[in-house]
């Protein structure tokens, strides 16, 4: 699930940058003097906004993909503690 989180949040940053890019075509002749002058607050400011939607993203793909996770915990706890054809299965795949 990181994974997936990690990729759609790059993909939303490339999306970002090359939106961006298009859209601030006026600022190329100062290209040197704001990466001279505002660089290293733009990089933080990236890096903190990149960790913010990595975040938001991951707390979403666990709100969504694992909706019902302990329902179906219980559920198999008790057909182990039952004893069904459940626990075999499991024995033997835990085994081998």
């Amino acid at each position: 699930m990181i994974k997936s989180a990690l990729f759609a949040t790059a993909v939303m940053f490339l999306a970002l940058g090359l939106f961006l890019m298009g859209e601030c075509r006026f600022l190329i002749p100062y290209k040197a003097f704001l990466v001279h002058e505002y660089g290293q607050t733009l990089f933080v400011f990236s890096g903190v906004l990149f960790l913010n939607v990595f975040t938001a993203v991951y707390l979403l793909c666990r709100k969504i993909f694992l909706k019902d996770t302990g329902r179906k915990l219980v559920h198999l706890e008790k057909q182990l503690r039952g004893g069904g054809s459940i626990s075999e299965e499991l024995a033997r795949y835990l085994e081998g």
